[in-house]
């Protein structure tokens, strides 16, 4: 078993991170700088972030793609540095795209019901893209 230093965030707890399929990757296996900036989006945007995706393992993405959904080949959730945002309105989606950006976030995914952001390091920069 690991050791992993847990630091406080003001407005999610790690278990909104981990994967369906290993309780405590979220503190375990999440990067602390993705966190830090997705904590200071949320901060920015005055809206409440329901995170319905962030650390994947191996075989959950495996199970993701067998069940039809779009799973990258070396996702950044399985390296701790992306998460996906539920959004249930189009002003919603505004604020949490516009406080993303705002705090330095440059890869964005965006969904009809979610929007995905990361801090890939070996994927393409400045790019939005949609689903």
């Amino acid at each position: 078993m690991y050791t992993y230093i847990t630091y406080r965030m003001l407005h999610f707890e790690y278990i909104e991170f981990d994967s369906p399929d290993l309780p405590g990757s979220g503190a375990e296996f999440m990067d602390q700088d993705f966190l830090d900036l997705l904590d200071k989006a949320r901060a920015e945007a005055k809206i409440p972030f329901k995170i319905t995706s962030g650390f994947r393992t191996p075989e959950y993405s495996i199970d993701l793609k067998k069940r039809g959904y779009a799973v990258a080949k070396n996702s950044a959730h399985m390296q701790g540095l992306a998460a996906d945002i539920a959004v249930t309105s189009s002003a919603n989606r505004l604020i949490i795209i516009e406080s993303l950006l705002y705090v330095g976030f440059r890869r964005l995914g965006i969904g009809k019901g979610f929007i995905h952001v990361d801090l890939s390091k070996t994927k393409a920069q400045d790019v939005v893209w949609v689903y």
